[in-house]
Parts: C-alpha cells; sequence; structure tokens
C-alpha cells in the first residue's frame, strides 16, 4: 500500500508530453506519475484534452489507480475562478476530498525581449501561471484546510537570476514565489502545508526552447554540477511527494531549489 492510498491529489498541467527520445517530457506527468506508485487519485488538468487523456490511460492501465481528466485553462477574458472552482467540485464528486493541490500548469513566451513582448504575450504567462496558482489555491482552500492537506507551487530560476528573454515568465514565476510565502503565513493556522520548488528538469518545453532559441538556451539553461538535468519522475516528482506527505515537517513557505534533481537546497 502507497502512502497516499485513498489520497486524492490536483495536479495542473498534467498532461503527457513526450521528448524526442519518446520519454516523458511533462513535469506535471512525472509528478502524476510519482503519486500513481503511491496509490493516489489523480486529478489532472491542462489545455489539451489529447495529452490529458493519454496521461490518464497510461496511469490507470499501469498503476491501477483513478484519474480524473479535466480540461482547463486559466487565461485572460474569462470568468477563472469558476474554472478553478469547477475542477476542485469534480475532484471532491469523483473522491472525496482534497489532500494535496500541485500547481504545475505554465505557458509563456520564453526568449522574447523585454522590449518586444506584447501585452499578450505577458498575459499568457501571468494569466496561466500566477492566477492560476491564485485560483486554484482559492478552490481548494476549505478542502484542504478540512484534511489538513498540502499545496506545492512551481517557480522557476529564471525569476531568481533574471534570465535573457524570459519577463513575462520570471515575472509570474516570482509572483508564485510571494503567493506562496503569504499563504503559508495565513494558512499555518489550518494545519496547510504550503511550499515552492524552482526544478531544473530536462523537458519537452525546454527541449523546444532550445531549438527555437538557441542563444537564450546558451545564455539561460546551465548544466549543474552533478552533470544531468533532474528527471520529472524519479526526481522532481518524489520531491513533490515527499512535500505532500503529512508527516513532512519542512518549514512552510520555504523556496527548493532543484539542483539537478540530487539536491535541495532552502
Amino acid at each position: 500500500m502507497g502512502y497516499f492510498e485513498g489520497k486524492t491529489v490536483i495536479i495542473t498541467g498534467g498532461g503527457r508530453a513526450v521528448l524526442s527520445d519518446g520519454s516523458c517530457g511533462s513535469i506535471g506527468y512525472g509528478i502524476a506519475t510519482a503519486y500513481a506508485k503511491e496509490g493516489a487519485n489523480i486529478v489532472i488538468t491542462g489545455r489539451n484534452l489529447k495529452k490529458l487523456e493519454d496521461a490518464k490511460e497510461e496511469l490507470e492501465r499501469l498503476y491501477g489507480v483513478k484519474v480524473l481528466a479535466v480540461q482547463a485553462d486559466i487565461a485572460a477574458g474569462q470568468d477563472n475562478a469558476a474554472i478553478a472552482k469547477m475542477v476542485a467540485e469534480k475532484a471532491v464528486e469523483a473522491f472525496g476530498g482534497i489532500q494535496v493541490l500541485i500547481n504545475c500548469a505554465q505557458a509563456s513566451a520564453s526568449g522574447v525581449p523585454i522590449a518586444e513582448h506584447t501585452t499578450e504575450q505577458f498575459d499568457l504567462a501571468v494569466y496561466s501561471g500566477l492566477y492560476a496558482t491564485f485560483y486554484y489555491m482559492q478552490a481548494c482552500y476549505p478542502y484542504l484546510a478540512e484534511s489538513k492537506g498540502s499545496v506545492v507551487n512551481f517557480a522557476s530560476g529564471a525569476g531568481l537570476f533574471g534570465n535573457y528573454g524570459q519577463c513575462s515568465y520570471a515575472a509570474a514565476k516570482e509572483g508564485i514565489r510571494g503567493l506562496t510565502r503569504v499563504a503559508a503565513t495565513e494558512w499555518g493556522k489550518d494545519g496547510i502545508n504550503v511550499n515552492v520548488v524552482c526544478p531544473l528538469a530536462w523537458t519537452a518545453q525546454l527541449e523546444n526552447f532550445q531549438k527555437a532559441y538557441p542563444e537564450a538556451f546558451e545564455a539561460n539553461v546551465k548544466m549543474p554540477p552533478m552533470g544531468h538535468y533532474g528527471n520529472v519522475e524519479t526526481e522532481i516528482g518524489r520531491v513533490c511527494v515527499q512535500l505532500g506527505h503529512p508527516d513532512f515537517k519542512f518549514m512552510t513557505g520555504e523556496t527548493l531549489t532543484l539542483e539537478g534533481g540530487l539536491g535541495l537546497r532552502p
């Protein structure tokens, strides 16, 4: 029996993406796989229904867990609070509660300098990342307070180090770090554990960034000292399993920087 048998985790951006070599290339799906191996009920959201359905089919077939795939997109010009509330309600209806919320979804126009960035590109990053994290945290709060649950949000070294061509992405991710710290302060009395992770993993998104903007990639993405990027399941995913466990005692609100998947640095 896994640690999360009978527990429910919501993972935004949980669709299955594939690297050019055919291996898993999505942090969200890597996290879902790690939780599936612990027996969790899994709710995955995303914009691409095909990627969600692929993830659902594979997780259920390989690990015998129950997966609810919900197409949902936090974007400008719509009732985003209602969308997040719908996802939370569907999770509770299907599985009876929510123990873990993982805000992993993020889109951006990386590689575009500030002077050339459009409002639409800035909105894409802020809505898909920062606003999505905010709305899902609000929607899931009552259920997390009831279960004494956990929140794991995702930020990035782009904001920590000021990466070239990533102004909207960095702004969204730094907003998420600030939001996480405030939630840790406000929700500690409710028994909710809140943390933020800044990973460096080799993903399909990073692979595409390398191909589309090789100069920006060269300037921003440095190989970790251990000589490999983090694995989306066995390293980033397992960190999220640990952070989601009710017995985990790390001080909430801190930033965890994943150095090639081989070390955590508060």
